[in-house]
């Protein structure tokens, strides 16, 4: 919004009046530039010297929702980047708020994810001689090593190259978290309105493609024809990348079967024909040829190598050849050997190497699809006998069979996903039917992203969201539930309450205070989000669950689902243990 000021001087007597000046603020400057570039919501949390622009950016028409902690404003703002290849906005205060977004913003740039986080701060002359400023802190300095890049704006008629730079930084090459730094006195800056509206930028092809060489395309195709036993293996960075036709056209006309990484599930369903999940213990130390699309060989793959590969050792390499797809080139050869690395965007790698599937292509020799098809045929009826079975009180398996079948009925619902067993357990028994349906903890494994995960999927895509969190996961952010009723979502969150981190049966060897994994029993979290308008349910059998998840999904209201499981399910650290050193004797 401009505003008119009167002119400086008064006119000559009889002369006449002069037009009053058209003037522009930094807070409106702001606004301007993020709307240009296409950017409709923002995430955040009000304060000091940001209140005004969250009510201006409401006030522009753009969505501002506000959270009750600036981390999980973070996690929203990355996820939605994830989701529509834009960056997604966090706006913080400064200092603490700041602090806790960058928790988010340092995830964001580990995952790959887009986002930009946006934090007011203190005046830079009284920062730099450290005279104590309120919340003073030197927040720039602090947010480069843990982001793509990061950038300062000290003057209004800079705004626009500033979140220019911004967008640009975060969604081009390997995407990623950047943080913009706005003093206090940045907002309140007044300029001319036709020349501030002249320093916006719209950013033009922020993500160009990159082409990969026809040398690298052929070393891969090379490889793959020449395989015996031939994998795909599809990362997260292949659904980032929304080329699902051409990756589904590539998994079946080679005929090669392949393994989804968590978040890349429902790239193909999880049902299809070629789907190895079931047999991924099997798969992967027996595959000859690995075809990897936007996965890194990183912790959650055994880093390539070792006894998951079919190495003697943890350091060991196997037999495996490697071709990688990746937009960065540094990526090959960061655990083991890459033969064909291929890099570009997983677009055009993917229709390049589609060019060379014709009719005369060799699908897999019939040997290995039978290996593959007689270990899942076994396994998926092993889980089937698993998830037939009733135990009272229920486990992760009675539950997730519930969940198993809403996901089933209800394919375009967001699943939002963690927690240690509740993470695994929905990992392996939950299929995923479309793209992007699935987000979870990422490469960190950490917990804490799930009601900012569940508010920016719903505003997103405005589609049902489903989040399975465990009780310990929940704990980060479950005051998001206010969040959550406050903007009427459609979120449905099944909190599986077992008493504990990993299970709630541990016992203090002092008899003084309960063990340091163990919550308070029977607790009833249903009842949080009763407090704010949402609907609350306890739910003892599965019989209960699925009622309650109906309704929920029916009427699409706020709900929370307290499913109480048996205190003994689980095991400590899911199926990481082996990450999680331990003393021989844990007590006393």
């Amino acid at each position: 919004m401009a505003t008119l000021t009167p002119p400086a001087t008064s006119a000559p007597a009889g002369a006449p009046a002069a037009a009053p000046q058209e003037t522009i603020d930094g807070f409106h400057l702001v606004i301007e530039a993020l709307k240009m570039n296409g950017i409709e919501t923002v995430f955040g949390l009000p304060g000091i010297p940001i209140t005004d622009l969250t009510r201006m950016i409401q006030g522009a028409g753009m969505r501002m929702v506000a959270f009750r902690h600036e981390q999980n404003a973070g996690y929203a703002a990355s996820i939605a980047g994830f989701l529509t290849q834009k960056p997604g906005i966090c706006l913080t205060v400064s200092a603490p708020g700041f602090l806790n977004g960058l928790t988010a913003l340092a995830h964001a740039t580990t995952n790959c994810f887009p986002m930009i986080l946006i934090s007011g701060s203190s005046e830079r002359e009284i920062v730099d001689l450290q005279q104590g400023d309120y919340e003073e802190m030197d927040q720039l300095a602090i947010a480069k090593p843990l982001c793509k890049a990061a950038f300062r704006v000290l003057h209004a008629d800079d705004i626009g190259v500033g979140i220019a730079r911004a967008i640009r930084a975060a969604v081009s090459g390997r995407p990623g978290g950047v943080y913009l730094d706005f003093p206090a006195k940045l907002f309140a800056q007044s300029l001319d309105a036709a020349h501030g509206r002249s320093t916006l930028i719209k950013v033009v092809d922020p993500a160009p493609r990159q082409i990969p060489s026809k040398d690298a395309v052929k070393r891969a195709v090379d490889l793959l024809k020449s395989a015996k036993k031939p994998l795909i293996l599809l990362g997260k960075g292949a659904a980032y990348a929304q080329c699902d036709r051409d990756i589904r056209d590539l998994v079946e006309k080679t005929g090669i079967p392949y393994l989804a990484m968590s978040m890349a599930k429902g790239l193909l369903p999880d049902t299809h024909d070629q789907a190895a999940g079931a047999a991924r213990s099997f798969v992967l130390p027996e595959a000859d040829v690995v075809l990897l699309i936007g996965a890194r060989l990183n912790w959650l793959l055994s880093h390539g190598k070792g006894k998951t590969w079919g190495g003697a050792g943890s350091k060991s390499w196997a037999g495996q050849k490697f071709i990688q797809v990746d937009i960065s080139p540094q990526e090959a050869d960061s655990n083991v050997k890459i033969d064909a690395p291929v890099v570009g965007d997983i677009g055009s790698c993917v229709s390049a190497l589609l060019e060379h599937v014709n009719a005369g292509w060799q699908k897999p020799p019939s040997d290995w699809l039978g290996a593959i098809a007689e270990r899942k045929d076994k396994n998926i009826a092993k889980m089937a006998e698993t998830l037939a079975k009733d135990p009272v009180p229920m486990n992760f398996h009675s539950a997730l069979n519930v969940v198993r079948d809403i996901v089933k009925a209800n394919p375009e619902a967001m699943l939002v996903n963690e927690g240690a067993n509740a993470l695994d357990f929905t990992r392996s028994i939950v299929d995923m039917y479309k793209p992007r349906k699935r987000i979870d903890v990422g490469t960190w494994g950490i917990m804490g992203i799930g009601m900012g995960y569940a508010v920016a999927a719903a505003v997103v895509t405005r589609q049902q969201v489903i989040a399975i969190e465990g009780d310990s996961a929940f704990g980060f952010s479950g005051m998001e539930v206010e969040t959550i009723c406050r903007y009427d979502l459609p979120v449905c969150i099944v909190v599986m309450n077992n008493n504990g981190v990993y299970k709630g049966t541990d016992v203090d060897p002092t008899g003084r205070d309960p063990a340091p994994t163990v919550f308070v029993k029977n607790a009833r979290y249903d009842r949080i989000i009763e407090a704010f308008g949402g609907v609350g349910v306890n739910a003892t059998t599965p019989a209960e669950l699925r009622r309650a998840m109906e309704e929920a999904i029916r009427t699409r209201k706020p709900t929370l689902i307290n499913a109480v499981i048996d205190e003994t399910a689980g095991t400590e650290s899911g199926r990481i243990t082996s990450l999680n050193p331990s003393a021989k004797k844990k007590t006393a």
